[in-house]
This record gives structure tokens, C-alpha cells and sequence, in this order.
């Protein structure tokens, strides 16, 4: 990986070591916000939830499929597929890490119960947050993240590291990478 413009802020070999695999990510490079080429600016070069972005993208409501959890104390990560309700069809991977200390119980509870994405959570809850990218990543997929995007040879694709801010302080660490563009259903 190259790790020549590490990101302040979450980094992707912690997140990834959270659910150890070599399967996932066969390649990834660091880019600047300006080099992420288009739709996939629009999809991560921006401080919004990515539910309400791949919602708007695919033109429907998605649903959180999870993976892979695991809680330490107050730490509770996940590893995540947003898939289209309508088409079942999987748009985002991602993992991210919570910090139960900066969340309410109703919130806490919320994310556990695992029902639903997790900006939706925070924006049904009314919990004052910013969405603060801090790398953006040029991304080949691995056999394991080919699979979840139903890929028959390894396109390349970009993703986002991130600190979403709960009421001001850094509650999730979150890394998410969108389908590859030739692998999505054209827009109408």
C-alpha cells in the first residue's frame, strides 16, 4: 500500500485489522480530493453521510448487511455491506469503529441492534454531527471484496477514510468503498 499521504485521522491498516484478511484490498494508493475522478467525487469528495449519498446515487433506500462485529468496552466495530432495497444490489463496503462513550443509549442500542445504516441512526436521532473525510483511496478490490460486489475480474474503484464528529467529538472512524462504477446499474 502506499502510505505516503497517511491520513490524520483513522488509518486504514487499523480499521482493516480489526476483521484480519489479505482478501479484502489486493491493492490501495492514497489520492488528493482533486484526483478522485468523477462519479466517484460526488459519491465520497464531500462531508455528508455516504447512506444519504449512495441513496441519492441509486435512486432508492439502502439496508445495512453486517458481516462481521466485534465489541471491546466501549469500542464496537463492524464491518458492513450498504445493499439497495429495491434491487438487493450491494453499492458499499465498509468498516468502521464506534465509540459508545460519545452516543447515547437509544443511539447505542440503535447501531447494535444492527436494522438499520448507521447515518441514518444518527440523523432519525437528531445527533449534531460533521462528516470529516481524511484520506481518499484509489482502491483494487481483493477476491473477498470482488465477491460482496458480485465482480468477475478486479476493477479498480475509490473509497474514503473518515471521522464522522457526535456532538463534537470523534465517535466513529469509518472506511467505506463504493462499487466500482462499471459494476453499477446506470443512473435514470
Amino acid at each position: 500500500m502506499n502510505d505516503a499521504a497517511n491520513p490524520v485521522g483513522p488509518h486504514l491498516d487499523s480499521l482493516l485489522n480489526l476483521f484480519p484478511t489479505k482478501e479484502e484490498v489486493a491493492e490501495c494508493e492514497y489520492v488528493p480530493a482533486e484526483k478522485v475522478p468523477p462519479p466517484y467525487d460526488e459519491l465520497l469528495v464531500h462531508n455528508h453521510h455516504m447512506t444519504v449519498t449512495v441513496e441519492a446515487f441509486h435512486g432508492d433506500l439502502v439496508n445495512v448487511r453486517i458481516l462481521k462485529k466485534l465489541r471491546k468496552g466501549e469500542s464496537y466495530s463492524r464491518k458492513i455491506l450498504l445493499v439497495v432495497q429495491g434491487s438487493g444490489k450491494v453499492v458499499q463496503y465498509g468498516i468502521m469503529r464506534i465509540h459508545f462513550r460519545y452516543c447515547s443509549t437509544a443511539v447505542r442500542d440503535e447501531i447494535l441492534a444492527g436494522h438499520t445504516p448507521l447515518g441514518r441512526i444518527l440523523i432519525q436521532h437528531n445527533v449534531l454531527r460533521r462528516v470529516e473525510p481524511t484520506a481518499f483511496l484509489r482502491i483494487v478490490p481483493g477476491p473477498d471484496l470482488m465477491k460482496a460486489f458480485g465482480l468477475d475480474t478486479p476493477i479498480p474503484t475509490y473509497g474514503r477514510l473518515a471521522l464522522i464528529h457526535c456532538n463534537g467529538y470523534p465517535a466513529v472512524e469509518v472506511m467505506e468503498i463504493v462499487i466500482p462504477v462499471a459494476a453499477s446499474p446506470a443512473q435514470e
